[in-house]
């Protein structure tokens, strides 16, 4: 495993072992109904980490076979995640199984960043803002970008 990534690994697990139990806990009530800024409930907000957990990890597989620099669809821009969300229809799945599709989804997502080439972090892909993002970035961004939804998340039940 590439030495840098641990402590994106190990936080990603951290936060799965403690957010899968907070998460299992709440009220249905409290996650079907309280929106964050962005109109988003908590199961939204879930399902939104979902996707991303999706995305990032189709993004670190294709940087490593492909040439580069890559452009993916446009998952995160223009509305593009919204549309995620309404067309899997996250509002409506029964919460059990989303906390644990979030969960294996990050577990398995750990699992792949744990196996990443090393000479293949610097390949890069093209972001939907034009921005040429590397492998290793993208990782390395990752457990931040989860502690920004689990932090709304977490605005949301203690308001």
């Amino acid at each position: 495993m590439i030495q840098e990534f641990a402590v994106i690994t190990e936080g990603v697990f951290e936060l799965v072992s403690k957010w899968e139990i907070k998460l299992s806990a709440l009220d249905a009530e409290v996650v079907a109904l309280k929106r964050n800024c962005q109109n988003r409930t908590i199961k939204q907000i879930t399902g939104h980490m979902i996707d991303s957990a999706s995305n990032n990890l189709h993004r670190i597989i294709h940087l490593q076979y492909n040439e580069n620099p890559l452009i993916f669809p446009n998952y995160a821009t223009n509305g593009n995640n919204d549309r995620w969300i309404a067309i899997q229809n996250y509002q409506k799945e029964d919460w059990f199984l989303l906390v644990q599709l979030w969960k294996y989804s990050n577990l398995h997502i750990i699992h792949v960043m744990k196996n990443v080439d090393p000479d293949k972090l610097d390949c890069k892909w093209i972001s939907a803002l034009g921005k040429e993002v590397s492998l290793k970035d993208m990782i390395m961004d990752y457990l931040r970008h989860l502690e920004l939804h689990l932090d709304e998340i977490d605005e949301l039940i203690n308001n």
